[in-house]
């Protein structure tokens, strides 16, 4: 690989409901791979909370870390985590699943609004996606001033799916206020942006964000920069994340971070 610490900070296990792979699987993927670390951040959806057993899947989660690191034994650095879906929305929940372990690492995330679907399941028309995108940054907004995470996960989510639609002709500079008022909301707060390589694989075709948003994020003086494939199955760990360091040094950046018991490292790109 081109670059020495290669770190995969946002990969689902089968804890998760839509992951596949067991922990060891990633783990083995990792290091056939040559990566630096990898951090398991399986699903809570906050809002869901009652109604899923997220306890259950992030204990097991947690459970499975811890053994794949006896295995490893430091060939490959493995983190626990959580993506924390709508806090925002349930607030006990949060707090509730970040009690279950001394974490890593956590993401925070949007992935539906308020007593809406997740974006994935929704329809998006010339008509309807101008009022989704609104509601979506004044409500990742609301998630940035939270404390209870270290990064904020895939900013732009929705675009993955608006991406679909050839009929959008998708104006960014209409929420240009509201995505500088998140990001210097994470600087004042000393949060991390994620660059979610995702999109690469998919019809978008960007990170999420994409470089004009980091390269924004350093000019407010965002510091902290994490990196994730928000991978689900053993064959996209790692995917991305070179094209990801590309991008942080064209933005100007020359470290990258990675957290340890909720403190951030910063690793040099190159």
């Amino acid at each position: 690989m081109k670059y020495k610490f290669i770190s995969d900070s946002h990969i689902h296990s089968k804890n998760s409901f839509d992951g596949k792979d067991s922990v060891i699987i990633l783990a083995e993927r990792a290091y056939n791979l040559g990566l630096y670390s990898i951090t398991i951040t399986d699903h809570c959806e906050c809002h869901e909370y009652i109604d899923h057993d997220y306890h259950g899947d992030i204990t097991h989660s947690v459970a499975d870390v811890v053994k794949a690191r006896a295995l490893y034994n430091n060939r490959v650095r493995i983190y626990t985590g959580i993506e924390l879906g709508q806090p925002t929305q349930n607030i006990l929940a949060a707090d509730n699943a970040l009690a279950i372990t001394e974490f890593d690492f956590v993401l925070g995330s949007l992935h539906n609004l308020k007593n809406e679907k997740d974006f994935y399941f929704l329809e998006y028309t010339p008509e309807n996606y101008h009022e989704l995108l609104t509601r979506y940054f004044n409500e990742l907004y609301e998630l940035a001033e939270m404390n209870c995470f270290d990064s904020l996960a895939h900013l732009t989510y929705p675009l993955r799916y608006i991406a679909a639609n050839e009929d959008i002709q998708l104006d960014m500079k209409l929420y240009e206020d509201q995505i500088d008022a998140i990001l210097m909301t994470l600087v004042k707060n000393n949060k991390a942006l994620e660059v979610n390589t995702s999109g690469l694989r998919q019809l978008i075709g960007k990170t999420l964000p994409d470089e004009n948003i980091v390269k924004r994020f350093r000019e407010l003086g965002g510091k902290y920069i994490t990196v994730g494939s928000d991978a689900h199955r053993w064959g996209d760990v790692g995917s991305g994340i070179e094209e990801g360091f590309n991008m942080l040094l064209k933005c100007g950046y020359t470290h990258f971070t990675v957290y340890e018991k909720r403190e951030p490292m910063q690793l040099p790109i190159f």
